[in-house]
């Protein structure tokens, strides 16, 4: 599906909140050993989208692994030390790009299938839900009913009372027909959203792993801001 057609879905222009007079979202092009796919970037979320897009255009994340994949779940990358992770006794995802950020939880932004989020900053108090500067997930999920959402909306509700948090009709059937994490919502930054492609992200999510959850098959990435 292309992203002219996304702009006219409904659904999309709900969680997105993409309007005609709101600013252009940038797209960067993520390829991969496994396919392409294109991610359009919230401007909802500057800090984070200008954390990314300096990496793109640093060509951080060229050539570096998916090191971690959870089928049903999500799918993990951006550090640069599996660059040259050819031992596959090397433990990947530890390093650091020295850079944490400040959350940007917006509630209008879930965790549908597609969703790019941040990883938590792990040297912060997980209250703090501060993202790292680098490692990123892609959401995989899995379908939902309306009424296992409103059991998660009563957990976060019980958890967080003043917030008033409740999803959205359009949330609800993105969630029923696309899949999801709706667990996460509310704990991680999503940046960004994969508008082509998702097909990619299923196969990936299909290929063997070790133990320690990493493909048997190298997935590689390269970006590329799209002008």
């Amino acid at each position: 599906m292309t992203f002219r057609n996304l702009l006219a879905l409904p659904v999309f222009l709900a969680l997105a909140g993409l309007r005609a007079q709101a600013p252009v979202r940038p797209l960067v092009e993520v390829n991969t050993t496994q396919g392409r796919m294109v991610w359009a970037l919230y401007n909802e979320t500057p800090l984070h989208r200008d954390n990314f897009l300096r990496l793109v255009q640093e060509h951080y994340y060229d050539s570096t692994l998916f090191h971690r994949v959870v089928p049903g779940a999500m799918l993990i990358g951006g550090d640069a030390t599996s660059k040259a992770a050819d031992d596959r006794h090397k433990v990947l995802g530890q390093g650091s790009v020295g850079t944490a950020l400040p959350p940007e939880i917006r509630p209008g932004i879930v965790h549908v299938k597609g969703a790019v989020g941040m990883l938590p900053d792990e040297t912060a108090p997980a209250a703090d839900k501060r993202s790292h500067g680098a490692f990123f997930y892609i959401v995989q999920g899995q379908d939902w009913a309306p009424g296992d959402l409103r059991l998660v909306e009563q957990k976060r509700a019980a958890i967080n009372p003043e917030e008033g948090f409740h999803y959205t009709p359009e949330q609800l059937r993105a969630y029923a027909t696309d899949g999801g994490s709706p667990k996460m919502d509310g704990n991680y930054t999503i940046f960004a959203q994969v508008i082509e492609g998702l097909d990619v992200i299923d196969r990936i999510a299909a290929l063997p792993c070790d133990g320690r959850d990493r493909p048997l098959t190298d997935v590689r990435l390269w970006m590329r801001e799209l002008k």
